[in-house]
């Protein structure tokens, strides 16, 4: 993301100009437009012009408007972001007041005005325009059979192709159908890395399934790249990382982000840390409850004894329509940190960020026990 312009106040009030440079700044945007936020942007308008003679024609011609948002519609496989809302501003082709839907595209700017720029949405704004927070990691997750091909970035984790072939069992007399249906699972499985991962951009290839599947993939993959000369393969076989895995399904990643070869190869990336403190989390929930908390009330009652060392929350609670409650979570964000805790922000598109909104999208480690509160649970489910 870059960024072109920026006018806050000191009061928060002030707009900001931003152009989406990748699909995933689109995922930023999103975080960062509410309803009721003034958007600007380029949009194509169908206008009608009637002739003299009473004929009518219709052509489409691009305008710049303001609407004042309504609706958000994000579509996390295509990584587009549609807009609805009401002109605001005086306009040649669309009446004031008037709906109209905004696409937000890469490499088309958009101006946005808030009435309020909290520090978590000027947080997002610096995070995004950061070049450095980006996680180049793919990851394979595989069993026989079924593949996952994903990209792991610093705020989302996209599943970018799934393959899914059925492969004879190994049985007596069938040995030879099952070698080769193995064979032709391992190749789909090649061809879709190279389709949809950037050697250039990615540093490491996470490559995972339970038993002996990732060896024998990764020994067909490099015996075919040596028969057909592939350099782009030859040239990374550095990248790729085997590591075990419990299953070939997406949620598998969050056990594989766990392991410690991958966390030193890792180590800078925010997904490695968001599972990292998710792992710590659910190891204090179980060895000290009292230090180990999740849900709005439980948490907001911490705060206020500045018992907080770790706060986890999800993106998603600060999506909310309610303009008070997303204050109470900005307020809260700002307290742990004034208190010297830690504030680690999920994202709702990374596994980690699916498991935390399960636990309502809010949790804390804390410095001391509280049993008090752990007490205060027990008369709530009495």
């Amino acid at each position: 993301m870059k960024l072109l312009h920026k006018n806050v106040d000191k009061d928060g009030r002030g707009t900001i100009t931003l152009m989406p440079e990748e699909a995933e700044d689109i995922w930023h945007a999103y975080n960062l437009i509410s309803i009721r936020d003034n958007v600007r942007g380029s949009t194509i308008r169908k206008v009608q012009n009637e002739s003299a003679t009473g004929s009518s024609t219709s052509n489409r011609v691009r305008t710049i408007l303001t609407i004042n948002v309504e609706n958000i519609d994000f579509d996390t496989q295509a990584c587009m972001l549609r807009l609805k809302g009401r002109n605001v501003e005086e306009n040649q082709y669309v009446k004031m007041g008037a709906y109209h839907t905004l696409d937000l595209e890469v490499n088309r700017k958009f101006t946005l005005s808030k009435a309020e720029w909290d520090s978590v949405s000027l947080e997002r704004v610096d995070m995004a325009c950061d070049p450095t927070q980006n996680a180049d990691v793919a990851a394979v997750v595989m069993q026989e059979g079924l593949a996952h091909i994903c990209l792991i970035t610093s705020s989302m984790t996209l599943v970018r192709a799934k393959i899914d072939q059925t492969i004879p069992r190994k049985r007596k007399g069938n040995v030879q159908q099952h070698e080769k249906g193995l064979q032709r699972f391992f190749e789909s499985v090649m061809q879709g890395i190279l389709r949809h991962i950037n050697f250039d951009i990615v540093k490491c290839v996470l490559v995972a399934s339970p038993g002996f599947v990732k060896d024998q993939f990764f020994e067909y993959m490099f015996n075919q790249a040596v028969k057909t000369d592939n350099k782009v393969l030859l040239e990374n076989k550095g990248k790729f990382l085997l590591v075990h895995a419990s299953s070939g399904f997406k949620h598998s990643l969050r056990e594989i982000l766990a392991d410690p070869a991958v966390v030193t190869k890792m180590v800078d990336t925010k997904a490695s840390g968001e599972v990292r403190a998710m792992e710590a989390f659910y190891q204090m929930l179980q060895t000290e409850p009292a230090k180990a908390f999740y849900g709005p009330k439980h948490v907001m009652m911490a705060n206020e004894a500045q018992a907080i060392e770790t706060l986890l929350i999800s993106d998603n609670v600060f999506r909310c329509q309610d303009v008070m409650q997303r204050k109470q979570y900005v307020a809260l964000v700002d307290s742990v940190r004034e208190s010297g805790g830690e504030v680690k922000i999920f994202s709702s598109l990374h596994v980690s960020g699916e498991q935390l909104d399960q636990l309502t999208g809010i949790a804390a480690i804390l410095r001391f026990p509280m049993p008090e509160l752990e007490d205060e649970n027990e008369d709530e489910n009495d």
